[in-house]
């Protein structure tokens, strides 16, 4: 195996750990030892891939979210209706998903991180944006089969990223009066509300 392969693998092996760590105890609270420590690596030996705590956090938080992303597509692509895919995110309310008890924190620590530094905030708008580009693919998928009525899709898409991103916090954060079937519902409502003046023959 080439050594760009090893350091390939090794650096995805880094990110994992700091993942693990940052879900477990906080990104405020992980140190770089404790990720080291996880990834059977000295302090030293996880300088040499990521020179800063910073800069491993960014790193893993832009791993974390591609994989959720990726996750999401296929999701979709469970079906062929356009409002379906809208509504195809039901998975982020299932507490057996294996992305949602890690993923949560995770997001909140980012989200904690960006409202005090312009390099965090540069990543969350990247997760923001990469919602926005799922939500409008089935937007425009809807219009370009005649299923939906002439649409701008980002300013829908953004309000359905909101739905869901303000739904998802009440319900992993204030799960005593947020249950899943609430949250499931509420966002299919409020989604179906948003759609029904753009939905042909409705």
């Amino acid at each position: 195996m080439a050594i760009s392969e090893l350091e390939e693998i090794r650096r995805n092996q880094i990110l994992l750990a700091a993942l693990k760590v940052m879900s477990q105890k906080g990104s405020f609270d992980a140190t770089m030892e404790d990720i080291a420590s996880e990834a059977g690596l000295s302090k030293g030996g996880l300088a040499h891939y990521f020179k800063s705590k910073n800069e491993l956090f960014i790193a893993a938080f832009r791993e974390f979210f591609a994989q959720v992303f990726e996750r999401c597509r296929l999701g979709m692509e469970v079906t062929d209706d356009p409002l379906e895919k809208l509504l195809a995110f039901g998975l982020l309310f299932d507490p057996d998903e294996p992305y949602v008890p890690l993923g949560y924190p995770i997001l909140f620590d980012c989200m904690a991180k960006a409202a005090h530094d312009p390099a965090y905030r540069e990543v969350f708008e990247e997760w923001v944006e990469g919602w926005i580009a799922l939500l409008s693919g089935a937007l425009a998928l809807g219009v370009e089969r005649g299923l939906f009525r002439p649409l701008d899709p980002d300013p829908l898409a953004r309000a359905i990223s909101a739905i869901y991103q303000g739904t998802a916090e009440r319900w992993f954060l204030a799960p005593t009066r947020h249950s899943r079937e609430w949250a499931v519902n509420a966002v299919k409502d409020a989604i179906t509300r948003l759609m029904n003046p753009y939905i042909v023959n409705q």
